[in-house]
């Protein structure tokens, strides 16, 4: 009578082959969930530069030339970081004066801490704004 049924060494193979199997299917699990932790704080950082780049574009007396700063709170955000935004005069209509409009830039940097390493991300934009007797020596004008 024959006996049907797999030998030690079979079974032994089989292990080793699935135990590589199992090894490479964790490696990559873990990779995935390291890249969707990573794009969690990328992508709660472009909601907070979206919402902070609002609040500026909503504001018409920002100082043009001056860095303006600010952190978000960790606890409310999820994540460290802060921005720093810029304002010029980027065009006005030749021998425009105060009150006219003029396209200003505005620069937005933000950053935030992924571990040990600091993200950034920047963005730029323009608006209309109108112009002050303060930015006529910034223009060229006296």
């Amino acid at each position: 009578m024959k006996r049907r049924g797999f030998t030690l060494l079979e079974v032994l193979v089989a292990t080793v082959i699935m135990a590589a199997a199992v090894v490479a299917l964790l490696s990559n699990l873990s990779t995935s969930l390291q890249n969707a932790g990573r794009l969690s704080d990328y992508d709660r950082a472009v909601m907070m530069a979206k919402r902070t780049m609002e609040e500026l574009l909503a504001e018409p007396n920002l100082p043009k030339r001056a860095i303006l700063e600010g952190e978000w709170d960790p606890a409310l955000v999820g994540v460290a970081g802060g921005w720093k935004a810029l304002v010029t005069p980027f065009e006005r209509q030749p021998g425009a004066g105060p009150g006219a409009l003029a396209l200003d830039r505005l620069e937005l940097e933000v950053w935030w801490m992924n571990g040990d390493r600091r993200r950034v991300l920047n963005l730029e934009t323009y608006r209309a704004a109108p112009l002050r007797q303060d930015d006529m020596p910034m223009l060229g004008r006296p």
